[in-house]
């Protein structure tokens, strides 16, 4: 019942009036990124959703596009602008995905969205990660988010699947603000962003 309707519901009405309440902040975001990123304050990509339906995620872009000599992106960390670095920190690259919730792509709350090209490496235990809606946070993120391995992070994924309540919803919605307070699991160790996920 709850999983079926009233989240739904509840995510669609908070999304709508979060868009709108943080749409002054939205708006120097963008004019800001716009600045630093050659013109390009989004980032778009294809994502796995429920059952595996591919959508196209919106996010700040919070790293630019420079290449090397030969024509390759240069490392994360050498991306990341000031402005970037600062969105990511505070965790303010995540407010365009209220457009997705709208849409019905995404939850507020549930496994976040991975790459498509990891797809082909999930063992059966942890393609289950994709029975709900993907979430702007979830279990894991509140758990550690980047900080953690791949194992932990899919093994808290199947958890919020087989737990998904009213009461938990809630709790990682407290626990994410208090997270974003803190800055905390932002970043993999020694790392700018979390390593690829190789299937091991």
């Amino acid at each position: 019942m709850y999983n079926r309707f009233i989240k739904p519901t509840f995510d669609f009405i908070a999304a709508f009036l979060g868009l709108l309440f943080l749409f002054p902040l939205f708006l120097i975001i963008t004019i800001l990124l716009f600045f630093a990123n050659d013109g390009k304050p989004f980032f778009f990509q294809n994502r796995p959703g429920k059952n595996g339906k591919i959508f196209k995620i919106v996010k700040f872009k919070t790293m630019n596009d420079k290449k090397d000599n030969l024509g390759k992106l240069l490392p994360d960390a050498d991306r990341l602008t000031k402005v970037g670095s600062f969105v990511r920190k505070t965790s303010l690259d995540e407010i365009p995905q209220l457009l997705n919730v709208v849409k019905g792509d995404m939850s507020l709350i549930g496994p976040r969205p991975l790459l498509t090209n990891y797809l082909h490496l999930y063992s059966q235990t942890q393609n289950r990660r994709h029975e709900v809606k993907p979430g702007i946070t979830g279990w894991a993120q509140v758990n550690g988010r980047n900080a953690i391995s791949w194992d932990k992070k899919f093994e808290y994924d199947v958890w919020y699947v087989d737990n998904i309540s009213f009461t938990l919803d809630v709790k990682i919605l407290f626990k994410t603000v208090l997270k974003v307070l803190k800055s905390d699991g932002i970043n993999a160790v020694d790392t700018a962003t979390i390593e690829p996920f190789d299937g091991n």
